[in-house]
């Protein structure tokens, strides 16, 4: 009775409300109150209005424009110019042209043999097969030649942006400060719009390949710094204390002990530096890169689909094999004969020789390298003997008049006129009118203030003072550099795309974690969304929605919903079976399952897949200004068109400071997460108890 008798007390008193969660964020939010209590009048008395105040902008059109008409006049003289960036660009040409003919004299047998053996070595029969098909549906589709050109320019700019990444990497790893020196500018590669830098690139060294290949290093270089720096400094303490004991100097604990135990994070930088440089081929042909990307993009200006698309999946399955084959590489299942296996655990941190493809890469495994590697000549030889470096014409499929029907009919028929549910089109209409225009409005009706204010506490609620400031500094920003309003524009429009995202995402990453057979048929139909260049769907988003803000979110939903949807399946299904198996002998159903063990034990996973959709929307912006978004995607397109560097860096600089401040208002500090984790746990486990 007694303890009956003081619950309620308990739950009433000061301390009780304090410590609920709604007295928590209180808490935290009233420091924040009481700063803008005393700011806020100072700020209207000196800036009144809601617009950001015209005294708090920095004009950059003249120093970058100076600079812009510095570079062009001192190009061809400048010693800068002709003694460095001159050699660099030599060097890339030479490198290029030297891979591209060395494709061309192995002959389309020998490239397809090649592709075929390599696979086999690293991952087995299946994948060798799924290789070999690939690059003759690249023949079959009438593009080997633009594939050759696009996988010479991709084995340089992947090989340059690999020691490029390995070396800041292994800075990074060995050093602490050069780690913290080398994040911001980690950072800034990576969430920095590629059109936003092909500019400068192109004042530099001009249309033309050498400017192709060096926008795609400074794309794909930072994953391979990240996953070398990350696999150096989490190296096991005991083996590294072991190598040390024994007299081992400096270089020797790096080469016998260091790089072996980060085998498995080089492999993945090495995956990841690859997919990224492919995504990147279309966009780099917009500077004359050729090869696939120029295809789609040639294909785009005419607005023939069916031409983007032949153009198109060759990319794809490039990117599929070249993933699957790193992967497998990765985790070491070159024996087990399972292509792209990504199990954690196939792979062992003891050295290059553990594993189950051990066998293989002792004696053997180097004689069966030799096996392949003379086979390869041989074929290469054989079908130079008989006259048969090109693919024959004869083999040929022309795929683009059908897809071209195809996307006429659904355009015919989709657009408009659908009973009952109307047409594409009226889909776009309400969606602008009902979601993008009051959501645009109402972030442009909002003071400045207020604005700074909203992202403080959503960033204090989710992480520290810290990350609240730092997110504040990068929404501050915006508006220094003059870009307030289309930055809110472009805003309005992620956080639509976001929602869209997530709601269409956790739907399909729920059902795909409870039936093995929903994710077995949506795992291709991700694997082409995930690879297929962004402007390839770009077209049948247009020719659906039409031109607008609209087709901007759709085209921002499809490219970061496979994200979404794979983290969120992965999440729910590595939730702990002990827990699982408890809520079962409880009686729970399966909606309760769900909804009360599943969801909030995967609430890491739930967090990140929010964090990447996000980022993977503000990836498309640029994409969405091209389709008629408007807003900062315009402005970077515009400046790189007109060669405007102050228009396309600062709008580029500017999604660069709202992918900063919405990473922090989305993903939480590890302290707060680990707090949060610790609080639910507890009331589960009291809500548990209840239950039984």
């Amino acid at each position: 009775m007694t303890a009956a008798t003081t619950v309620p007390v308990e739950r009433g008193g000061p301390s009780a409300v304090l410590s609920s969660p709604l007295g928590r964020t209180l808490t935290r939010l009233l420091p924040l109150a009481v700063f803008a209590a005393v700011l806020v009048p100072l700020a209207l008395t000196r800036w009144p209005g809601t617009a950001w105040p015209a005294a708090l902008t920095v004009d950059l059109s003249a120093p970058l424009g100076g600079a812009s008409d510095w570079i062009i006049d001192n190009r061809d003289s400048h010693p800068l110019f002709l003694y460095f960036f001159g050699h660099i660009s030599n060097a890339v040409v030479l490198a290029v042209r030297g891979v591209y003919l060395l494709l061309l004299a192995a002959g389309w047998a020998g490239v397809t043999a090649a592709a075929g053996l390599i696979a086999w070595r690293v991952a087995g029969v299946r994948l060798a097969l799924t290789a070999a098909v690939s690059f003759a549906v690249c023949g079959v589709l009438g593009m080997w030649v633009p594939t050759m050109q696009t996988l010479a320019l991709m084995v340089v700019a992947v090989t340059a942006s690999v020691v490029l990444g390995a070396l800041l990497g292994l800075a990074a790893g060995l050093s602490d400060r050069l780690y913290r020196a080398l994040r911001p500018l980690l950072d800034t590669m990576q969430v920095l719009p590629a059109f936003a830098y092909l500019l400068p690139v192109v004042l530099v060294f001009g249309i033309g390949v050498p400017a192709a290949v060096l926008a795609t290093v400074v794309y794909a270089a930072p994953p391979m710094a990240r996953l070398t720096a990350l696999g150096l400094r989490e190296a096991d303490r005991g083996v590294m204390e072991a190598v040390a004991s024994l007299g081992a100097t400096a270089r020797q604990r790096l080469l016998t002990a260091r790089l072996p135990l980060a085998r498995k994070q080089l492999l993945l930088g090495l995956n990841q530096t690859i997919m990224m440089a492919l995504s990147m081929a279309v966009i780099a042909s917009v500077i004359g890169a050729g090869g696939l990307g120029d295809r789609v993009y040639q294909a785009l200006a005419s607005v023939d689909v069916g031409a983007a698309l032949a153009a198109g999946l060759p990319i794809v399955l490039l990117a599929v094999v070249l993933d699957r084959t790193t992967a497998a590489a990765g985790s070491g299942t070159a024996s087990s004969g399972t292509a792209g296996s990504r199990t954690a655990g196939s792979g062992s941190a003891a050295g290059p020789g553990a594993g189950p493809g051990a066998g293989h890469r002792g004696g053997r495994g180097r004689l069966g390298w030799a096996v392949a590697a003379l086979a390869t000549v041989l074929v290469a030889i054989a079908g130079r003997l008989t006259d048969r470096l090109d693919w024959p014409g004869t083999w040929t499929v022309h795929i683009a008049e059908p897809v071209n029907r195809a996307v006429d009919w659904m355009t015919a028929h989709l657009y408009s006129g659908v009973p009952v549910i109307g047409g594409t089109a009226d889909w776009a209409g309400h969606f602008t009118t009902w979601v993008l225009d009051p959501l645009r409005g109402g972030l442009q009706a909002l003071p400045w203030w207020a604005v700074l204010l909203l992202v403080a506490a959503l960033a204090l609620l989710i992480g520290t003072w810290q990350t609240a400031l730092t997110a504040v500094l990068a929404m501050a920003a915006i508006g220094v550099l003059g870009v307030w309003k289309p930055s809110l524009d472009t805003l309005s429009q992620v956080l639509a795309a976001v929602a869209v995202t997530l709601v269409i995402g956790f739907a399909a990453g729920i059902t795909a974690a409870r039936s093995s057979r929903v994710e077995a048929l949506l795992r291709p139909v991700l694997d082409v969304f995930q690879t297929l260049p962004q402007f390839v769907y770009l077209i049948p988003v247009v020719a659906l929605f039409g031109v607008g803000r609209a087709p901007a979110v759709a085209a921002a939903v499809v490219y970061a919903l496979p994200a979404v949807v794979r983290i969120t399946t992965q999440g729910l299904r590595q939730v702990d079976p002990a827990a699982m198996e408890s809520a079962r002998s409880l009686g729970a159903t399966g909606g309760q399952q769900l909804r009360q063990v599943q969801l909030p034990l995967a609430g890491p996973a739930l967090r990140l897949a929010l964090n990447q959709g996000v980022v993977l929307v503000l990836a498309v912006v640029i994409i969405g200004g091209l389709v008629g978004g408007g807003a900062l995607g315009y402005d970077v397109v515009f400046g790189l068109a007109q060669g405007d560097l102050a228009t396309g860096l600062v709008a580029g600089a500017a999604i660069v400071c709202l992918g900063l401040m919405l990473d922090r208002v989305t993903q939480p500090t590890e302290r707060r997460a680990r707090g949060g984790a610790q609080r639910r746990t507890q009331r589960r486990t009291g809500r548990t108890r209840k239950a039984a």
